[in-house]
């Protein structure tokens, strides 16, 4: 499976984006996925997971109430919508599809990875 992420871009502070993330064929639909960044100079972070039905998400600390993972499995595509965008939040931002159900904060859990898409939050 591939995976390509889209609608990166510059923003402005307080903005919002919404990331998708398509896979070439269903084989994710029974995956977790999985969404992390990472910003120039720093190590990759999880951003989101989401389960393979759609029923469990979790967040890292510093987007909830702000980001919303969902999935889409008729449509092998997985989305990031992102509301209230700061400064923080500039990285190139990865989908990865897991290795079981439910999602994992790991990224070492997670076996596709996407090439990414670059988010630019300015003020």
């Amino acid at each position: 499976v591939q995976l390509v992420e889209s609608g990166g871009g510059p923003v402005q502070a307080g903005d919002s984006l919404r990331l998708a993330c398509a896979a070439s064929d269903r084989t994710i639909s029974n995956n977790a996925m999985g969404w992390f960044r990472q910003a120039p100079g720093k190590e990759r972070e999880f951003v989101a997971g989401i389960s393979w039905r759609g029923d469990s998400t979790r967040y890292v600390d510093t987007v909830k109430g702000r980001f919303t993972i969902s999935r889409d499995n008729a449509k092998n595509t997985v989305y990031l919508q992102m509301n209230n965008l700061t400064l923080g939040d500039t990285a190139r931002y990865f989908c990865a599809s897991g290795r079981s159900s439910y999602s994992s904060t790991s990224g070492a859990d997670y076996v596709t990875w996407g090439q990414g898409t670059q988010v630019i939050v300015s003020s």
